[in-house]
């Protein structure tokens, strides 16, 4: 039985993340600069505590990277106002709402990555 521990975050990103990665424009042609740009991403720890790991540049024990250098280089601050609403989840579950929150966000003019 899956355990409802996930949960999806977003982290404000620096705007300098639009002129200075090209692969985050070409992701964002809807963006006019108005809004933020945003990480969307899913975790079974704490937000606060996932954002923690992006900025450090967190390896896993076997020296795999588990943290966006998006978020490491642009991440200034988590946005709860744009995830408090949604509620603990499966995994798989949590994999889908990260793609549902990121392309809604976009629809709402934000520039958004995720994975």
């Amino acid at each position: 039985m899956s355990r409802l521990i996930y949960r999806v975050y977003v982290i404000e990103l620096s705007k300098r993340v639009f002129s200075e990665n090209a692969k985050f424009r070409a992701a964002n042609p809807q963006f006019n600069g108005v809004l933020q740009c945003l990480y969307v991403g899913m975790t079974s720890k704490s937000p606060k505590e996932r954002f923690e790991q992006h900025k450090t540049g967190y390896r896993n024990k076997k020296g795999h990277k588990l943290s966006s250098n998006i978020v490491q280089k642009y991440g200034m601050y988590l946005r709860p106002s744009l995830y408090n609403h949604i509620e603990l989840m499966t995994r798989t579950d949590a994999l889908k709402m990260e793609e549902q929150l990121a392309l809604e966000l976009r629809r709402q003019k934000y520039a958004v990555w995720f994975n």
